[in-house]
C-alpha cells in the first residue's frame, strides 16, 4: 500500500508540474506536502527521492527542493510510471493526452524464424499481426506492428485491439507487461510511413523495437514502433560519482 502511495504523489505531482502550480520552481516542504496529500512524511520523502533520482527535481541544501527546469523544457513523451503496465496508451503520453488508435490490419500468421526465436515458439506456433496507428488529437504519431502468440491470447478480438492491450491482459488474467528490452534508433522513413505519419520523402522515422514480458516472465509480444521524429525525445538522468 506504500508503494503505491507514493506512486500517486509522484504521478500528482508531475501533473501539477506540468499544469504550471509551482511557477517559482519551488515545491513545499516534506511537512506541507504531507498534510496536502494527508500521508506520512515518509512517503512524501520517498516519492521526492525518488523524483530526484530521475532527474525531475533536486535538493538544495538549506534551501529547499526544486523543479528541474530541463525536465519541464524537455518533457518526453514517454513516461513510464514505475508499477505501471508499459504499454504505449499507459505511458505514451503530450500535455496530458493519451494516444487514440486506429486499427489498420489485424491477421493470423505463422511467425518468421526471427519471430519464432524472439518469442520462443515452435514453428507450428501461430502469431496475432496487429497493425495500428497511434494519433494524438487526430494527428499521427506513431505506426505500431505488434506479433503475441496465440496461445497465450486465444480469444483476442478485433474490439480488444481497439484498446490496450496489455491492460486487458491485466484485467483478464492478472498478469502485467512488466519488462522489455528495447532498441532505439533512427532510420529513413517509408513510402508507408510518409503516407501515414505525414512526412516527407527525406524526414527520418524514429524506431523502436523490442520484446515485451509478463511479470511471469513469459515472451508475450515482439514490437515494432515507428514515431514521427518530431516525438523521438526520450530523459535520462546520469549521477556521476567519484
Amino acid at each position: 500500500m506504500t508503494e503505491l502511495v507514493y506512486q500517486q504523489i509522484i504521478a500528482d505531482l508531475k501533473k501539477r508540474i506540468f499544469a504550471g502550480e509551482f511557477p517559482s520552481l519551488h515545491l513545499p516542504d516534506e511537512r506541507s506536502l504531507a498534510e496536502q496529500y494527508s500521508v506520512s512524511r515518509s512517503s512524501v520523502k520517498r516519492a521526492l527521492t525518488r523524483m530526484a533520482s530521475d532527474g525531475i527535481i533536486f535538493k538544495k541544501r538549506g534551501a529547499g527542493t526544486f523543479i528541474n527546469p530541463l525536465y519541464l523544457k524537455n518533457e518526453s513523451v514517454f513516461n513510464y510510471e514505475e508499477g505501471s503496465n508499459l504499454g504505449v496508451s499507459d505511458n505514451f503520453q503530450m500535455n496530458g493526452q493519451r494516444p487514440q488508435i486506429k486499427v489498420l490490419n489485424f491477421e493470423v500468421i505463422r511467425p518468421t524464424e526471427e519471430i519464432q526465436r524472439d518469442l520462443f515458439l515452435h514453428p507450428d506456433d501461430f502469431v496475432y499481426k496487429i497493425d495500428r496507428l497511434r494519433l494524438f488529437d487526430d494527428k499521427p504519431f506513431m505506426i505500431e506492428t505488434g506479433y503475441i502468440p496465440i496461445k497465450i491470447l486465444p480469444s483476442l478480438s478485433l474490439k480488444k485491439i481497439e484498446g490496450s492491450i496489455f491492460n486487458y491482459v491485466e484485467q483478464a488474467f492478472g498478469q502485467t507487461v512488466s519488462k522489455s528490452f528495447l532498441s532505439i534508433f533512427a532510420e529513413p522513413s517509408t513510402k508507408l510511413d510518409q503516407q501515414l505519419l505525414n512526412l516527407t520523402p527525406t524526414e527520418p522515422v524514429g524506431v523502436m523495437e523490442g520484446i515485451f514480458f509478463l511479470n511471469n516472465g513469459t515472451p508475450f509480444e515482439f514490437s515494432r514502433m515507428r514515431l514521427h521524429y518530431q516525438y523521438m525525445k526520450y530523459n535520462t538522468f546520469v549521477s556521476v560519482s567519484n
